[in-house]
């Protein structure tokens, strides 16, 4: 995904097939930002089909829906996070942040060991 590049990032696995990653919660900032979740999706370069397969598979995840969406039409559609999705957002962001904090000295000693160049590995 285009619009990805983290330094950091964290995959929660909560259930078997159920995990939230940087590209679900950027897919819903992406929504709760644009209201569309075509519009988030083309931000990341996922196409409108891997967008929609996100958001069904996390509003099947989670006992309430993480988004509300409506078809277009003559009055046009939109999407928006419920209260659920907000605090799924908010306590993954939480999680991160509090991980990369966690482990700064960590990644720090991983990178002190990368070979300089391609030739060293």
């Amino acid at each position: 995904m285009s619009g990805l590049h983290p330094e950091f990032f964290l995959r929660v696995y909560l259930s078997g097939d159920g995990m939230i990653g940087p590209g679900k919660a950027a897919l819903l900032e992406g929504i709760a930002r644009t209201g569309s979740i075509t519009a988030a999706g083309r931000e990341l370069g996922m196409s409108y089909k891997r967008a929609w397969m996100l958001v069904e598979a996390m509003n099947g995840m989670f006992r309430n829906p993480v988004v509300d969406s409506v078809r277009g039409g003559a009055g046009g559609g939109g999407a928006a996070l419920t209260d659920t999705g907000r605090r799924v957002l908010a306590l993954y962001r939480e999680i991160e942040a509090t991980s990369r904090e966690l482990n700064v000295a960590r990644i720090a000693a991983l990178r002190a060991m990368l070979a300089d160049s391609p030739a060293e590995r």
